[in-house]
């Protein structure tokens, strides 16, 4: 009987034979096995404390290899362990770099023989339900928002994520952190979750992003109807606490969230012991008072210019230094100087309707004379030219933007597996820990112009390969097809791989 309107068929191959579709994970697994992960998450994460059955590491590698190769749900987990090669190599290199005590300890996890390489979905389920704290879910009160506080478990990965960053840092060390600190929206249909302000159900975690390493310094899981500006100093502190040594310098960014008056305190006036002055750029809120300033008739606006090739290009918007002092400032006549600066763009059409009000836009407007514009506003201590301070953060919208949507697009973070908040979170913070390892992968590895793809490019090139997986000489052996034009990338990238063994 046809299968289809095409001459070909499906079949079962009733043999095992070892091919593989994902013949480039195992360069992430050695990446994984060199730069110390397996000993991390041994050191950090003990979650069930149990002595039978699936141990926290592979546990979470499990997790790891879910995201890096694809998946988006806990039933993925099904299409890894039917991928035989993969299987079979994950099993090979499991004793790899154990004592002959810790693998007795292993096999002895098993009072039956193992049947499986990788956990089922139900095994990695009840495992991120153990991230949850019932207790601190007592505290919740209806219509407010509240952030549950880390439990022991949930710091555990915290501390692993921030163990792998300081690995990262030893291999490529920075003296500079500029932090970015944006929340993201996940959209869920968990009859459990809450809205956000875009009225639909969600997630809003609020990330820290390491511009220089490209990384996510820290993520704090929050419900949807945490407003993005709740508590911003708190989780602030601690992402200055988790970045490794040999920083010496801090900025930050933000958007208009970000415009929090203790939080700009702390920064202007150096309250940080380790850092001092935190220079940065934040945007502004666009009160009445501050769109009034804008209007004087002597703020000096001048034409705004982007650098192409070299060469001025005009871009049709117009900033100034606009004189404005919020009422936050003036309380404190010693205190440290705050510039801001006014940014506006002319509208295409006027969006008025006929009775003279202004139409929903999602930006705010005034009226120059006749011209309606676009306005936006930034607060600044840093001391560099105005246009500088507005490309400089600026940068911010490209790179940390774009990982959100890898987040929750080329990773798992866009479904969440459970109803409980703490097994979502663990959920989340294994998905940021997936992101740094590809993040690094490319960065220290791979180079060049894989610096700027995205997963799923690198996925097509490099992780979603045909291969098969076999023994020799004691060894085991990936084969790729004839000619296939991966082969060379994978020996050089483990070849890198292979010199990071004997770095510091």
């Amino acid at each position: 009987m046809a299968q289809g309107p095409l001459p070909f068929q499906y079949e079962v191959e009733n043999k095992s034979t070892g091919m593989t579709a994902l013949a480039g994970l195992p360069l992430y697994v050695e990446f994984f096995h060199v730069t110390g992960l397996r000993g991390l998450i041994a050191k950090h994460v003990n979650v069930h404390g149990r002595t039978q059955g699936w141990t926290d590491e592979q546990l979470v590698s499990a997790l790891l290899w879910l995201n890096i190769s694809g998946g988006e749900c806990i039933d993925d987990i099904r299409i890894l362990e039917a991928d035989k090669g993969l299987s079979r190599f994950l099993s090979e290199i499991e004793d790899h770099g154990r004592t002959s005590s810790e693998r007795r300890a292993l096999k002895l996890r098993w009072r039956k023989k193992r049947t499986r390489t990788l956990p089922c979905p139900t095994s990695l389920l009840d495992y991120l339900r153990l991230f949850h704290d019932e207790e601190q879910e007592k505290q919740r009160e209806p219509h407010k928002a509240f952030i549950p506080a880390l439990s022991e478990t949930l710091k555990g990965l915290v501390r692993l994520s921030a163990d792998f960053i300081a690995v990262v840092q030893r291999l490529s060390p920075q003296s500079t952190a500029t932090l970015d600190m944006d929340a993201t929206i996940s959209q869920t249909w968990k009859k459990e979750s809450l809205y956000c302000y875009k009225k639909y159900k969600a997630f809003q975690p609020m990330n820290i992003y390491w511009h220089e390493q490209g990384l996510v310094l820290y993520s704090e899981f929050r419900d949807g109807n945490v407003p993005a500006n709740y508590d911003l100093l708190r989780v602030y502190k601690d992402g200055l606490d988790l970045l490794p040594r040999g920083v010496k310098k801090v900025f930050f960014r933000s958007d208009s969230a970000g415009y929090v008056e203790e939080l700009l305190a702390y920064c202007a006036e150096g309250k940080n012991r380790r850092f001092g002055v935190i220079e940065f750029a934040v945007g502004a809120d666009m009160t009445q008072e501050f769109k009034k300033a804008m209007a004087d008739p002597e703020t000096a606006w001048k034409p705004l210019f982007r650098m192409v090739n070299g060469q001025l290009v005009a871009t049709g918007q117009e900033y100034a230094e606009v004189c404005f002092v919020p009422n936050w400032v003036a309380q404190k006549k010693h205190g440290p100087e705050y510039r801001f600066l006014g940014i506006r763009e002319p509208l295409q059409a006027d969006n008025r309707g006929k009775n003279g009000k202004e139409d929903n836009l999602p930006f705010p407007t005034m009226d120059f004379g006749p011209v309606r514009y676009k306005v936006r506003g930034l607060v600044t201590n840093r001391t560099i030219p105005g246009d500088e301070v507005i490309w400089w953060h600026r940068e911010r919208c490209g790179k940390s933007e774009e990982a959100h949507s890898v987040m929750k697009e080329d990773l798992a973070g866009g479904k969440f597996p459970s109803k409980l908040f703490g097994a979502n979170a663990a959920w989340w913070q294994i998905m940021i820990l997936a992101f740094n390892i590809n993040e690094a992968m490319k960065r220290l590895i791979l180079g060049g112009e894989w610096v700027s793809r995205r997963l799923k490019g690198i996925r097509f090139w490099l992780i979603n390969i045909p291969g098969r997986v076999y023994e020799h000489a004691r060894g085991l052996v990936i084969r790729l097809a004839g000619g296939h034009p991966s082969y060379d990338l994978l020996v050089a990238a483990r070849r890198r791989i292979l010199s990071l063994c004997g770095s510091p």
